[in-house]
């Protein structure tokens, strides 16, 4: 059966669409047609948006959990209520993202995403859809560690990294690790071997060491300028790198928390337009009241939105849709731009770009519809609507 959306204009990557009628059949697009002015006020589509935008769906890389369930829970309830929420701001694709737990409790966790990641892959569940898992921990900084429990930090290991891998079923697509300790080269190389993207991160790294660690193969930046090396103008550090390296890709937390706006306007005129990446570090508590919260087995106090461990940020209460909106608001940045740092370039970092991250004919209709101020008025995934 075909159905139908139209919009006021549609935005994918370089390409926009006036008057955008989209046809859906079997959850994917078959036709994008451009009609004229007086046919779009006419046209009797099964979804109507007359002033709306639609772009692709997004895609949050970094998230460890939101309406009041972390990932590390690992089980159909915390990733249900956790896809649900995300597919109401507009999110279709996200990768759960660990914390540094003891090694029994990562290899359960592990264990468990995998097992609903591959479940989700066969179209079984509703919500934004797992991809992948993000290993955030072990291999960290004692220096830039944040909130990840200092002892329980392991230094670069292959062999520990392969018990990981094991656990997951090959289900680890992402991996933040300090490339300046001992052992992270030889691991940044043997996950990239695997396919594992690794992102440099929690990392005290000087210029030489960021580049060993691009050189061994680590093509991203986790969470750029928090919990990495303050940039000084003799020994710039890790977060000088990002921002010269322009193949790097580079996450940001736009929240106006973690990293201040005018930070965020020196990130834009310094990176590629498509290798910016939004992310937003979300935590159990997004999407609920002030109160305390876990993030993986820690306490974690949320208050006017921050989220702090014993007076240290973890995590946010960020959502992709209002970080599309503040990328614009603190620096100017068009909508496309904007978008793709949500949708495309997350999508191209991660190697699914031929599935996510753009809206063209023959792909899934993982669709996010827009008001003009921005606001995502529906998410549909694989055609379907997920807002009531």
């Amino acid at each position: 059966m075909i159905s139908t959306i139209a919009a006021r204009r549609l935005i994918s990557s370089d390409l926009v669409v006036e008057y955008p009628l989209v046809r859906v059949e079997d959850g994917r697009i078959i036709q994008i047609e451009s009609l004229a002015a007086a046919d779009h006020e006419r046209i009797q589509a099964t979804y109507s948006f007359h002033e709306a935008i639609l772009v692709p769906a997004y895609v949050d890389i970094h998230i460890h959990g939101c309406a009041g369930h972390d990932v590390m829970e690992a089980n159909p309830q915390a990733l249900n209520a956790i896809g649900a929420f995300l597919s109401t701001r507009g999110v279709g694709a996200y990768f759960p993202t660990t914390v540094t737990s003891p090694g029994d409790e990562t290899l359960r966790s592990l264990a468990g995403l995998a097992t609903e990641i591959k479940q989700r892959a066969e179209g079984s569940a509703d919500g934004a859809t797992p991809l992948g898992i993000h290993l955030e921990g072990p291999f960290l900084s004692h220096l830039k560690r944040g909130v990840h429990t200092e002892t329980l930090l392991e230094a670069p290991s292959v062999s520990l990294f392969d018990r990981f891998w094991q656990a997951s079923e090959g289900q680890i697509r992402l991996m933040t690790i300090a490339p300046e300790l001992p052992g992270a080269t030889e691991l940044i190389a043997h996950a990239t071997a695997l396919g594992v993207r690794c992102s440099m991160g929690h990392s005290d790294a000087k210029v030489c060491e960021a580049e060993a660690g691009f050189t061994s193969g680590a093509r991203s930046a986790t969470h750029t300028f928090n919990a990495m090396r303050a940039i000084d103008h003799r020994e710039p550090g890790l977060a000088a790198y990002v921002l010269d390296k322009q193949s790097l890709f580079a996450e940001i937390i736009c929240d106006g928390i973690h990293v201040d706006p005018l930070m965020v306007r020196l990130f834009i005129r310094a990176k590629d337009r498509d290798r910016i990446v939004l992310v937003t570090d979300g935590m159990s508590a997004t999407g609920m009241p002030d109160g305390t919260y876990m993030l993986g087995d820690m306490e974690v106090e949320v208050s006017d939105g921050r989220c702090t461990s014993n007076g240290t940020l973890a995590g946010s209460v960020l959502t992709l849709d209002r970080g599309v909106q503040n990328l614009i608001g603190f620096t100017g940045a068009s909508l496309n731009t904007a978008v793709a740092a949500a949708s495309q370039n997350p999508s191209r970092l991660m190697g699914i770009d031929g599935s996510w991250g753009s809206l063209e004919e023959g792909r899934a209709a993982n669709i996010t519809v827009l008001s003009s101020s921005v606001e995502v008025i529906q998410t549909f995934l694989a055609g379907k609507p997920t807002i009531a």
